[in-house]
């Protein structure tokens, strides 16, 4: 479903990408761990169709995004690490909008319940967005993901500003859309977040994947001195 293959991507000649190559199966979360500036954020870049890589070749749902970036977006949830909200809008208005330029119709009843299960209280739904946490922002950006029924997620530290309770909901959900055949790609420095909702993990370091783990083979600690000992090195 995401099909990255033997991509780099440099700035200025300094390279952010080193011939990565990435496979992640439909049904599968794939957690990227790495530190600032170890290519988390330009291959999300490059699978949104932000940027064109240098070399490679990125498919998603079979879908050259380098040639055909619009037919690619249709099929993309995306949910970055600041959501960017109207804020003279209440939550659920600024579902209704970003759903409607999705072209997907709810009703008041469906978005009420979307934002109920990414998390938003109802109490909170019909308050002005300017009023919310980072944490209840990050809430309907997920929600906005959620309802577009993408067949691909791309999250951006998207447990920034969550706190724990909100963090296991959002495993949750991730975990739900997985279930249901969606392909989730989530770039985090949460190591325990990436362990508990993961079905592989991938360290990249200096833009280059230098470990992959399927989640069921370590434990949390374990993972931890797994990637302090490659980022270290």
């Amino acid at each position: 479903m995401i099909k990255i293959e033997n991509t780099s991507k440099s700035y200025k000649g300094k390279v952010a990408v080193d011939k990565l190559s990435l496979s992640i199966e439909k049904g599968e979360i794939y957690g990227l761990l790495g530190p600032n500036g170890a290519g988390k954020s330009t291959t999300l870049n490059m699978l949104l169709g932000f940027l064109k890589p240098d070399s490679g070749v990125i498919l998603l749902d079979n879908i050259d995004i380098s040639t055909n970036v619009k037919e690619a977006r249709k099929v993309i949830g995306y949910i970055p690490e600041n959501v960017n909200l109207y804020p003279y809008l209440t939550g659920i208005e600024n579902l209704y909008y970003f759903c409607k330029l999705a072209g997907k119709e709810y009703s008041t009843t469906e978005l009420s319940d979307i934002l109920s299960d990414c998390g938003l209280q109802t109490d909170s739904q019909n308050k002005k967005t300017e009023t919310y946490s980072k944490g209840m922002r990050q809430k309907v950006g997920i929600a906005i993901a959620y309802a577009k029924k993408a067949k691909v997620y791309l999250l951006d530290e998207p447990s920034s500003g969550l706190d724990p309770s909100a963090s296991n909901e959002l495993s949750a959900l991730l975990k739900k859309l997985a279930e249901n055949g969606a392909t989730v790609l989530m770039a985090s420095h949460d190591i325990f977040r990436v362990k508990e909702t993961s079905s592989c993990i991938g360290i990249l370091k200096n833009g280059l994947l230098v470990k992959e783990i399927p989640a069921l083979d370590v434990t949390a600690n374990e993972l931890e001195k797994i990637y302090l000992d490659y980022i270290q090195e």
